[in-house]
């Protein structure tokens, strides 16, 4: 049996404190993880869920909501936007967008073409052509990815020609860059086979798994702080004196 030796109050209320807010953030952390795991299957539902017209959603549509919408339009020609670094199946490439002018509106959609892997010389991929005149386009209407750090700026001014590189989106950026107003999210067009896009959504969040994975964290900190506690806080076993002979 562990015995301790009688610890000061400041230790026994800094212990508590500390063991308490590393619970709370291990909790915490579950908590987001049961939200995400909602998220993903209400992603996955309203992927196959029934079309809504564009102009009926756009306005209303709620934060963490994914509508599987259908808008009338025209591409701008030859204005394609490259998304640098991403992976797909082990494999590098870029994600391509294109700015559709939706009709009745005074804004641009950004649509997310899909996923296309770089050459084995580590070129850029051939773009397929853009489909021209009036069309339907359906897709899930979504937050654009989060840029994360931006390195170096503002990278499309710079760049003549087109298409553009870039290692985020941003839609301000792209629309100082067009001269267009830009409509708040972007359209991630439902899979079709017969083209070369790979089309595999899933939405732009931490996963579940890694939520869980910091709840342990901090709950394995919640326990290093009581072990750190009774490892300071213990009696040291008193020698025995042999008898002097």
């Amino acid at each position: 049996m562990i015995r301790l030796r009688r610890p000061s109050w400041w230790a026994v209320l800094l212990t508590l404190a500390g063991v308490a807010f590393f619970v709370r953030l291990g909790v915490w952390q579950l908590h987001r993880a049961d939200y995400k795991d909602h998220l993903l299957n209400l992603f996955a539902t309203t992927a196959t869920a029934p079309l809504v017209p564009f102009d009926k959603v756009e306005p209303g549509v709620s934060e963490h909501s994914y509508p599987h919408v259908r808008v009338h339009g025209h591409f701008i020609q030859g204005r394609e936007y490259l998304l640098d670094d991403q992976m797909h199946a082990n494999r590098l490439g870029v994600q391509i967008y294109a700015p559709f002018v939706v009709s009745g509106a005074n804004r641009v959609l950004l649509v997310d073409l899909g996923f296309l892997p770089r050459t084995r010389t580590r070129d850029l991929p051939h773009l397929p052509p853009l489909a021209q005149g009036d069309i339907v386009l359906t897709g899930l209407y979504a937050k654009p990815p989060r840029p994360g750090l931006k390195l170096g700026g503002n990278p499309l001014p710079g760049q003549d020609g087109w298409p553009k590189l870039s290692i985020y989106i941003s839609l301000d950026e792209i629309g100082a860059d067009l001269g267009r107003r830009f409509f708040p999210r972007v359209l991630l067009l439902d899979p079709d086979p017969s083209v070369a896009y790979v089309r595999q959504w899933v939405p732009d969040t931490m996963p579940p798994s890694r939520h869980r994975a910091y709840a342990f964290q901090w709950f394995t900190f919640a326990l290093a702080a009581i072990a750190i506690f009774v490892i300071l806080h213990r009696r040291r076993p008193r020698k025995k004196h042999k008898p002097h002979e």
